[in-house]
């Protein structure tokens, strides 16, 4: 990533998205592809992926999991792991947003990396300072 590269810190509504056809689909795919051509980087926390995988799973088969987590390999998606830091600042979001401990790790990646949130869940969301929302 080079330092005008912009980051985005992606909360799973979006992940899900690229393997399920549904609303603001196309927005983002195109982060996805973007991603990919090194245009943006993206960050998510350790969640997305179990809830992606998940949901290609559910929606697909078994066999499809491993091409959808090699999808978000070559992407360059990196994966913010559970920290102390992660915790502490997901109980700070949490208490800004009103929302569950589980939608404020994506607020908190994104606030402890300087980088624009980008969801689809406006509801847990919709209030934090720097997020770009993507119809749900």
């Amino acid at each position: 990533m080079s330092p005008a590269t912009r980051l985005l810190v992606l909360d799973a509504s979006i992940g899900v998205k690229w393997f399920k056809p549904e609303s603001g689909r196309e927005a983002a795919l195109q982060l996805l592809h973007e991603a990919a051509a090194g245009e943006i980087a993206i960050a998510v926390p350790t969640h997305f992926v179990h809830e992606v995988l998940s949901v290609v799973r559910r929606y697909f088969a078994h066999e499809d999991i491993i091409p959808a987590w090699e999808t978000l390999q070559d992407a360059g998606v990196s994966v913010v792991p559970l920290t102390d830091e992660v915790v502490r600042e997901a109980a700070r979001q949490c208490g800004l947003l009103g929302c569950s401990f589980y939608d404020a790790l994506a607020p908190a990646c994104a606030a402890l990396l300087g980088a624009t949130l980008v969801s689809a869940d406006a509801h847990a969301h919709g209030e934090y300072p720097d997020v770009q929302l993507i119809a749900q």
